[in-house]
């Protein structure tokens, strides 16, 4: 996903440094959409490179090397191609602390209740930093609030079932 990022934001914001795009996406809050860090953003701006869907431009006659990036005719199409591929993909929600309740039984129910707890805890951080990025400062567009939102709710319903976890340890 992350290369359809780079390339939408390219789309957005023609001659951006690697880095603006990569600040767009911090501030933009995309981290709750997509994982991403500094290193495999910027391995899929180099392959987006490589594989001519971007180039770099000069926009000034410095004497240092500036690496100011366009997408290409090749990468408009490939954008399209990941437009249709990302939205019309639905997928199911797993979290690997589903596997470990397959085996509950087999694990000591006190671990069990730390294990429920950690997830409690988890999941209350997450919500907190998406009502923060909700009640930030910065305009977010309302599709993106949207999904932001609906986020939150399933956060809500993880927690609301984890607490319910918490009451039927022993059932488990």
């Amino acid at each position: 996903m992350i290369p359809l990022l780079i390339l939408g934001l390219l789309i957005q914001n023609p001659g951006a440094h690697g880095y603006e795009l990569l600040a767009q996406m911090e501030e933009r809050h995309y981290k709750y959409i997509v994982n991403f860090t500094k290193g495999s953003f910027y391995y899929n701006l180099q392959q987006l490179e490589e594989k001519n869907l971007i180039k770099q431009v000069n926009q000034s006659e410095q004497s240092r090397e500036s690496h100011h990036y366009v997408i290409t005719e090749p990468g408009k199409a490939e954008f399209q191609k990941l437009m249709y591929q990302y939205g019309a993909k639905t997928e199911y929600v797993n979290l690997s602390f589903y596997v470990a309740l397959l085996f509950a039984k087999e694990y000591k129910s006190d671990n069990m209740v730390k294990l429920i707890e950690i997830q409690i805890e988890q999941t209350d951080a997450k919500i907190l930093l998406l009502k923060d990025a909700l009640d930030g400062e910065h305009q977010l567009p309302i599709y993106f609030k949207k999904m932001l939102e609906n986020s939150v709710s399933h956060h809500l319903v993880n927690l609301e079932w984890f607490n319910s976890l918490l009451k039927d340890v022993d059932c488990l």
